[in-house]
């Protein structure tokens, strides 16, 4: 399953790798779950973006990404959607409290990870 890998791809930190799976899902969704699948994708584009000390495109895809998941909250196909949100949300208020010249101080630690409903490990 596709969603399934794209989030293991991005949970393992391979942010390059799951956007080409989950934009693979997207692309061929045509029903409203199509957003779900582009939020996630958005997030792991800004923790790829973090990666590479892009100032801009962490703040713009953990400002967009995040609009896509909302009306999903607080769980959808499994996802705890809601936590992901508030994770995204604290890894956009670090980056931009760090800046563009101190993205390489991130602490990976509040980088988001997907997360499945009654999933407790941390």
């Amino acid at each position: 399953m596709l969603l399934r890998r794209g989030i293991e791809q991005f949970n393992a930190g391979a942010f390059f790798k799951q956007h080409e799976t989950l934009e693979e899902l997207w692309r061929t969704e045509s029903r409203p779950i199509r957003r779900l699948y582009q939020g996630i994708l958005q997030v792991g584009v800004a923790m790829y973006h973090l990666q590479r000390h892009n100032h801009h495109g962490v703040v713009y895809m953990l400002t967009r990404g995040p609009r896509y998941l909302q009306p999903f909250a607080p769980t959808c196909q499994g996802v705890d959607v809601a936590d992901l949100l508030q994770s995204a949300s604290l890894a956009l208020s670090s980056a931009q409290a760090l800046g563009p010249s101190r993205l390489d101080e991130f602490d990976w630690r509040l980088a988001p990870k997907v997360r499945w409903v009654g999933d407790t490990h941390r």
